[in-house]
């Protein structure tokens, strides 16, 4: 597929990708994407298919973050919100618009491997296809995917051929900190996000998993590494757009 390359963001809470993804997004207007999940859930009054491009994230894996920790209003004017399904989350908002489809259809395209996740949420069937991503690539925008260490593995089993970045923390002690200082934690899913960190920190390390590793001790040093990794994908997209 031609385009721009899809870019992986990876890391443990609390690491910092979601205010290196807003700051990025903000500085860069038209230049990044995000794909359109598919459901099998009928669509509500004012939804209609395939809306919300170049809207939402998407975020796969064990770890999803609400989009409110991803964006704020104040940082982006969006008139969309979205609610993933995961262990975490128990609600779904309604003013999202999907790919919508059967459960027959969605089955069929997971065992032919078209979706590089996939999740059931209340009764539902939810999942984000490789078409989708490629959606955005023919917009020439740039997709991002923020993913957990598991949908890293997923994605390198397709041809998307991404720029995996993986976003650390200087050390656990100081993800336990930004975690503690959030006050959003009880005590025990603190300690079940520093166990999923510790794992995601030992196996970024493996060689040939990410292209690039930023570790995130300072928030302008850590930005600037960024931007210079994505520099010739965003220089792309906006000469074409000259």
């Amino acid at each position: 597929m031609s385009g721009p390359r899809p870019v992986v963001l990876s890391g443990p809470s609390g690491a910092g990708k979601s205010t290196l993804m807003k700051r990025l997004i903000k500085d860069h207007e038209g230049v990044f994407g995000f794909s359109v999940s598919h459901t099998t859930r009928n669509p509500r009054p004012g939804e209609e298919d395939g809306k919300g491009l170049n809207i939402l994230p998407m975020l796969l894996g064990a770890t999803l973050l609400p989009v409110a920790d991803v964006f704020s209003s104040e940082d982006l004017d969006l008139s969309t919100s979205f609610s993933c399904p995961n262990e975490s989350e128990t609600t779904e908002t309604t003013d999202k618009d999907y790919h919508y489809t059967t459960k027959e259809a969605m089955q069929e395209g997971i065992e032919r491997g078209d979706f590089i996740e996939n999740a059931e949420f209340s009764g539902n069937m939810y999942g984000t296809s490789k078409a989708a991503i490629e959606d955005v690539q023919a917009q020439n925008l740039i997709c991002i995917l923020d993913v957990d260490i598991q949908g890293v593995n997923r994605i390198k089993e397709t041809d998307l051929n991404p720029i995996y970045i993986s976003i650390q923390p200087p050390s656990m002690e100081i993800l336990e900190k930004r975690l503690r200082d959030r006050q959003t934690e009880t005590e025990e899913s603190l300690q079940k996000r520093l166990e999923a960190a510790r794992i995601d920190m030992e196996l970024s390390k493996e060689p040939g998993v990410f292209d690039v590793i930023i570790i995130n001790d300072d928030l302008e040093r850590a930005y600037e590494e960024l931007k210079e990794i994505l520099d010739e994908e965003i220089k792309k997209v906006q000469e074409a757009k000259s």
